[in-house]
């Protein structure tokens, strides 16, 4: 069953504040301008790993005006789950990576912390989430980087056993080595550019791809910010360690913000956006451009594959990743940050890419 009206009303107005994955070891690799005030960690977060259960409920449609719908634009809605767990740490899914057979997965929280685990799936539905452990982000010092005041860990890219995380409220990002403890490893800040350093506070980096061996721009991180503005209101972005470095920008349209991103086998880069306005509700959709078209300075475009908002069985949307069914079929994963709201859910929802 849907929502009652009422709280979907709740959660218009809590969006206001809206502000890949692993196996252990080797099998990894196949798959401001203001500084904020130091805060303590919370009840939120944890100091040590810890296994969790999550409950799952089955979201059997995406359409809540008809339940029928199965096609959305160029995806066509697979299966979804309403997670919850009694762990009060559980929540504020902001970015989501998933090995090769799109079981299982490496997932940040924004309040720093790894989720780890295994999607269950029935056929091709989703029916649950099975051994999930819940671990510290931690950083250089070997400390959980809460300890230093450090949240908001909003992107998540993989490069075989490296894992670079951002870090949207001081704009930063960590590397870490998977190989080296999973997610006991300690992250090492990289090098980044200037500009990255001096975006908005709250509307950093959001999203980070890593491009792989084969594809245009091959070994570098492309990193997004959330709502950082150039001189011509676009968003800006960056290509990090690779051989082309610089900045560009993504055409912002209809005030959509980017909330992730995920580069396809086909070298096309599907952009995950989100958007407020307080007569029209939340909204998200889904970009598709050509990773051949960014380039230093360049300003990029793409059409809009997906719609949705909140007649459809959305939340904050905020990670998005991709993998190969068996069948062949490219299928797309979203999930939500309940920003640890009593009336925002986590949302994982699946669909197929059709193309």
């Amino acid at each position: 069953m849907p929502p009652p009206i009422g709280r979907r009303r709740l959660l218009t107005y809590a969006a206001a504040g809206l502000s890949v994955a692993a196996m252990p070891g080797a099998t990894l690799a196949q798959t401001a301008v203001q500084r904020p005030p130091k805060q303590a960690p919370d009840e939120f977060t944890v100091s040590a790993p810890v296994s969790i259960d999550v409950n799952a409920r089955p979201l059997p449609s995406f359409d809540t005006r008809d339940r029928s719908r199965v096609r959305f634009g160029e995806l066509e809605y697979r299966s979804g789950l309403i997670l919850t767990s009694r762990f009060r740490g559980f929540g504020g899914l902001s970015g989501l990576r998933l090995d090769a057979k799109g079981e299982r997965f490496i997932a940040i929280s924004d309040k720093g912390g790894w989720f780890t685990g295994r999607i269950v799936y029935k056929g091709r539905e989703m029916t649950g989430l099975d051994d999930v452990e819940a671990s510290p982000i931690l950083g250089p010092d070997g400390k959980p980087i809460t300890s230093r005041g450090w949240f908001d860990t909003e992107a998540l890219a993989l490069d075989g056993s490296l894992v670079y995380v951002g870090l949207e409220r001081v704009n930063q990002i960590l590397r870490f080595d998977f190989a080296k403890g999973f997610t006991r490893a300690h992250g090492e800040l990289i090098q980044l550019p200037v500009g990255l350093r001096k975006l908005p506070y709250n509307k950093g980096i959001e999203a980070l791809v890593m491009v792989p061996k084969g594809l245009a721009l091959a070994g570098t991180l492309i990193a997004i910010s959330e709502r950082g503005l150039d001189a011509q209101g676009n968003i800006t972005a960056f290509l990090i360690g690779g051989k082309s470095l610089g900045l560009f920008s993504i055409r912002r349209t209809d005030n959509f913000d980017i909330s992730d991103a995920v580069l396809l086998p086909s070298g096309s880069m599907l952009l995950l956006e989100r958007k407020f306005s307080w007569l029209g509700g939340v909204g998200i959709r889904i970009r598709r451009v050509a990773l051949a078209s960014i380039a230093p300075g360049a300003v990029i475009d793409g059409p809009s594959i997906f719609e949705a908002d909140l007649g459809n069985e959305i939340d904050n949307m905020e990670g998005i990743d991709a993998h190969v069914a068996p069948g062949g079929e490219t299928v797309l994963t979203l999930v939500s940050d309940d920003n640890f709201s009593m009336i925002q859910r986590n949302l994982l929802l699946q669909f197929t890419l059709v193309e």
